[in-house]
């Protein structure tokens, strides 16, 4: 690397970290094998950014990722004739994003970069979804960041700065890695610097993205091993 090595590793949790389309396919056909479990994973992950949007702009105050989940959820669940589940229902499916897979690759990579670095997640999920996720599929996270500490969701320049404020240390010193290229170029922006890691079934099989390189990125991995053994360990 042309830059000095990062001293904190700061992730981007849902597609990078954790299959959120697997996971949510594979409870929707326990729980509801009636519905298209991808099309359904698909429309509830489109209704992401535009509710995190109406916290931004403030039609929404202060708002926490796992109740936008469940006002996106509500909206969904009559399109897919599932507007008669109860509350309690309800509940545990909005759940879900708690109970969410990591990829092959995340324990033992994660694992390894432990071995060197400090590792954190930088995720716009709150801190009690991002807890249960780490007990549920393992995750040797050193510590949990949320866009709840900082009140403000990426890309948000508050969050990028603040994961660096937190550990006392300059921008230069901590790196994003993520499976979207928005986030990286707003963390750029913000002087940290960048890994790619590719992804490219995150939104499913039928729907397999472009990974390919972009030059700004310090780093582009094939996955969390690839990673480990860019940065030495």
């Amino acid at each position: 690397m042309a830059q000095p090595a990062p001293k904190v590793l700061a992730f981007d949790v849902f597609g990078t970290v954790v299959d959120w389309h697997g996971s949510i396919v594979a409870e929707m056909a326990v729980l509801y094998p009636q519905v298209d479990g991808d099309a359904f994973a698909l429309a509830w992950r489109e209704g992401y950014q535009p509710a995190m949007q109406r916290v931004r702009e403030g039609a929404l105050g202060w708002t926490r990722i796992d109740e936008l989940h469940r006002l996106i959820l509500d909206d969904l669940l009559p399109r897919f004739g599932l507007d008669g589940l109860a509350e309690n229902e309800r509940r545990h499916l909005n759940r879900v994003w708690h109970r969410l897979n990591p990829w092959p690759d995340v324990v033992e990579g994660l694992s390894r970069l432990k071995t060197r670095y400090t590792l954190t997640t930088l995720s716009n999920g709150n801190i009690g979804l991002l807890t249960d996720m780490a007990k549920h599929a393992g995750l040797p996270w050193d510590c949990v960041l949320s866009a709840e500490v900082f009140r403000a969701y990426k890309p948000d320049a508050a969050v990028y700065r603040g994961a660096a404020d937190v550990f006392d240390l300059a921008p230069i010193d901590v790196m994003l890695v993520a499976a979207h290229h928005d986030d990286l170029a707003a963390a750029r922006a913000c002087g940290l610097q960048t890994a790619y890691v590719e992804r490219p079934l995150e939104f499913g099989a039928a729907h397999p993205k472009d990974v390919s390189p972009r030059a700004d990125n310090t780093l582009h991995a094939r996955d969390f091993l690839h990673l480990a053994q860019q940065l030495g360990v």
